[in-house]
C-alpha cells in the first residue's frame, strides 16, 4: 500500500464529523492494507508511531526538502525508515538523522509530509479515537465489535489487535488474554443524579466509596510486583508500601483494581494534590507522605482471568485475598435509603461519593460501562484545556483564564463550555503557565490556545443555555478543583454528559 493511501485517508477522516463517514473510510483502507501493513495502518491513522517517541522534534522538521509530485512511498518503507531513526544513536547522530529524514521526506508529496509531520510531533488530531478505530476494524475483519473491542482492553494493543483479527478473524482475537505485569484499560463510570437513579437502572447492586484518591492497578506474579496509575504509566518504584502490601498477600499471581490514597491521622483523605505529589515523585524518603491502598476489584487470581465473571464471583475472589481494612466500604442494597445513609456517611468521612454498582456485570476494561455508575453531590467535570488567557494584576505574567471544552465523540474534537480562572492557588497558576506554554500551538492576542492534553477538574453551579458557544451550553460559577495528570485527554468528559446536565431538573 501507499503511504499516499493513509495520508488521503487520514486527511478524509478529519475532514468529516460523522461518526459513521469517518468508520467507513477508515474501513475501506484497512481492507485495501496487506496483512503485515495493517497493524502500521491503524497506528499512523491513529495518530500515532508504533516505534513511540523517536528523537524527532520541531527542530529537525521545520527546515525539509520539497515534496514530491506524485506518491512512491510504500507504507513498509516509511516504518523502516523510521525503525532506523529510532536507532540512530551516539557520534554523529545528528547529521544520521537528518539524512535519514531528508531521505523520506524527498519522496513524500505535500499531503504526505502534513502526516509525517503530525506523526513524528504527535500532533495528529482527525477524530480517529480508539471507539472509531476499533469499529472500522470489526467491520473490516468480519468479527464482532465486541470481540475487538475485548481483545485491545486486554492487549492495550490495538494495532496488534487489527493484525490479528484480519489475518485470522475470531480465532484470533481468542488469544489474546490478560496477561499480569502488562496493564489494562482501567474500567470507567457513567454518571447517575444520586442513588436512587442509580439503584433504578441497575436491578441488582451494591453501593461503594468514592474515594478521593488516585486509581491504580496492582499486579503480582511470584515476588515480582507492578504498580500502574489509570493512564498505565507504572509506578511501581514510587509506591514501595504499595508495592510490600501486595507482595504480603496469600496469592502466586493476581491482577487489582483500586484506589491510593494519603490519609491524615484521623483517617480523612488529604487534597487530592497531596496523592498526587507522591505519583510525581521519582524519589521516595522517610519524609515522603505515606499512601494507603484500598482495592474494589480482582482481575485476575491464581492463573485465572476473571473479567468476564459477573461482579459478585470476582467479588468473593477479592475478600478472600485482601484483608478488610484494605478493601473499599460496600453495602449490597436495593433500598434507596440505605443507600443514601451510606452516602452521607462515606461524605461525613471526607470522601468524593459513592459508586454504584451491578452484581451481575462483567469487567469492562478500558470502557465506560453501564454496569457502573458515579454519584457525587456536587457537579463536577473532568474537562480538557483548549487555551488560556495572560492574566492581570497580581496574576500578571502567568496563564489564568482557561478556555474548558468536553470531548465530542462524533467528531473526534471538543466543545468549548465556558471559561474560568476561579479556584487556582498561586502555586496552580505557575504550575499550570510552564505545562501550558508547552503545549502552545498558537496565540491570538492575550489567548494562548493548546494542545488539548492537560485534564482539569472542574465544579459548577449548573450548565446554562448559552448562544455564546458553539455547543449551546455553558458551565455556572465555573471553579477549578485541581488538574487531573492521572488522566488523558481521552477520558475527558464528553459532550454529551454535559448535555444530560442541562436536560435534568436542577
Amino acid at each position: 500500500m501507499l503511504f499516499a493511501e493513509i495520508a488521503a485517508a487520514s486527511l478524509d477522516v478529519a475532514a468529516t464529523s460523522s461518526r459513521l463517514a469517518k468508520v467507513a473510510r477508515l474501513t475501506q483502507t484497512l481492507r485495501d492494507a496487506a496483512p503485515e501493513e495493517v497493524a502500521i495502518a491503524v497506528a499512523y491513522l491513529s495518530g500515532e508511531l508504533p516505534q513511540g517517541t523517536v528523537g524527532v522534534g520541531w527542530a529537525a522538521l521545520k527546515e525539509r526538502p520539497d515534496a514530491a509530485a506524485e506518491p512512491s512511498l510504500e507504507v513498509l518503507e516509511v516504518d523502516a525508515a523510521i525503525t532506523r531513526i529510532k536507532g540512530i544513536s551516539g557520534a554523529g547522530s545528528q547529521a544520521a538523522r537528518k539524512g535519514e529524514l531528508e531521505a523520506l521526506f524527498e519522496r513524500a508529496t505535500e499531503p504526505e509530509h502534513r502526516l509525517l509531520v503530525g506523526l513524528f510531533l504527535g500532533e495528529l488530531r482527525q477524530g480517529a479515537l480508539e471507539g472509531v478505530m476499533s469499529d472500522a476494524v470489526a467491520r473490516a475483519a468480519g468479527v464482532p465489535i465486541a470481540d475487538v473491542r475485548r481483545a485491545a482492553m486486554l492487549a492495550g494493543d490495538l494495532p496488534a489487535v487489527a493484525e490479528a483479527a484480519i489475518r485470522e478473524g475470531a480465532e484470533g482475537l481468542a488469544r489474546f488474554r490478560l496477561v499480569p505485569l502488562q496493564p489494562v484499560g482501567p474500567m470507567l463510570a457513567q454518571t447517575a443524579t444520586d442513588v436512587a437513579a442509580g439503584l433504578e437502572r441497575l436491578d441488582d447492586a451494591y453501593v461503594e466509596w468514592k474515594l478521593d484518591g488516585a486509581r491504580i492497578q496492582a499486579h503480582r506474579v511470584g515476588d515480582e510486583v507492578a504498580v500502574f496509575t489509570r493512564n498505565l504509566a507504572d509506578i511501581t518504584a514510587r509506591v514501595p508500601e504499595i508495592v510490600a502490601g501486595v507482595r504480603a498477600l496469600d496469592a502466586s499471581s493476581l491482577v487489582l483494581d483500586g484506589e491510593a490514597i494519603a490519609l491524615r491521622p484521623d483517617g480523612r483523605p488529604e487534597p487530592f494534590q497531596v496523592t498526587m505529589s507522591r505519583f510525581g515523585t521519582k524519589a521516595v524518603s522517610s519524609d515522603s507522605t505515606p499512601l494507603s491502598s484500598f482495592f474494589f476489584d480482582c482481575l485476575h487470581a491464581g492463573g485465572d482471568d476473571l473479567v468476564d465473571l459477573p461482579a459478585r464471583d470476582r467479588l468473593a475472589v477479592l475478600d478472600a485475598l485482601v484483608p478488610a481494612d484494605q478493601l473499599v466500604p460496600r453495602l449490597v442494597t436495593g433500598d434507596p435509603e440505605a443507600a443514601q445513609a451510606f452516602l452521607d456517611d462515606a461524605l461525613a468521612r471526607g470522601h468524593e461519593g459513592v459508586m454504584v454498582k451491578s452484581l451481575d456485570a462483567p469487567y469492562e476494561a478500558g470502557r465506560r460501562g453501564a454496569g457502573w455508575l458515579k454519584v457525587k453531590p456536587s457537579h463536577t467535570l473532568d474537562l480538557v484545556v483548549l487555551a488560556a488567557e495572560w492574566g492581570h494584576g497580581r496574576r500578571t505574567g502567568k496563564l489564568s483564564n482557561l478556555h474548558l471544552g468536553a470531548r465530542d465523540p462524533e467528531s473526534g474534537g471538543h466543545v468549548m463550555l465556558g471559561k474560568t480562572f476561579k479556584g487556582m492557588t498561586d502555586e496552580m497558576l505557575a504550575w499550570q503557565t510552564e505545562h501550558l506554554l508547552a503545549l502552545e500551538t498558537r496565540r491570538e492576542g492575550h489567548v494562548v490556545f493548546v494542545r488539548p492534553e492537560l485534564v482539569v477538574e472542574i465544579a459548577f453551579d449548573g450548565v446554562q443555555t448559552s448562544p455564546r458557544y458553539p455547543g449551546g451550553m455553558a458551565l455556572r460559577f465555573a471553579r477549578v478543583k485541581g488538574y487531573r495528570p492521572d488522566k488523558s485527554a481521552d477520558e475527558a468528559d464528553t459532550v454529551d454528559t454535559v448535555r444530560a446536565i442541562h436536560a435534568s431538573p436542577e
